[in-house]
């Protein structure tokens, strides 16, 4: 399985917020959507970044209360990491472990296609294994 093939269940709306926003304003976002990143885009519309919801209690921990004042360009994961549409399943889990993140935007060139979650990518390898189990049974009773 591929990236797009998750994308397209999925579909490919992703919350974003720029980088001159304060965390308040993302925490707000966060919870108005039910999600737990952002994606972070320049003034240019372009993504850079992304945001969770454990870069904000990062902040917390370190400022206290005003953090939240604190512009998100401040916060956010500084690591950005994309994949592609072609991406399989298998290397964006190695990504996603080795660079220790929970959220992938999906890029080609430099168009934001969508994000994928850890959570997305564990429903599509259970999915994978189903398949693959209910072929080999209907393989062993024929």
């Amino acid at each position: 399985m591929i990236v797009e093939a998750i994308l397209k269940t999925k579909g490919s709306d992703v919350v974003t917020l720029h980088d001159t926003a304060d965390l308040a304003d993302a925490a707000r976002k966060l919870d108005a959507h039910g999600i737990g990143a952002l994606v972070v885009v320049d003034r240019q519309a372009r993504p850079v970044a992304v945001l969770s919801e454990r870069d904000i209690v990062r902040e917390m921990a370190l400022h206290g209360p005003a953090a939240l004042e604190r512009p998100v360009s401040e916060a956010m994961t500084s690591a950005f990491v994309t994949a592609r549409l072609d991406t399989g399943l298998s290397e964006l889990m190695i990504l996603m472990t080795d660079r220790r993140v929970r959220h992938v935007p999906i890029m080609e060139k430099a168009t934001l296609l969508g994000i994928i979650s850890i959570g997305d990518v564990v429903k599509a390898k259970i999915a994978d294994m189903e398949a693959e189990t209910a072929a080999l049974q209907a393989y062993i009773r024929s």
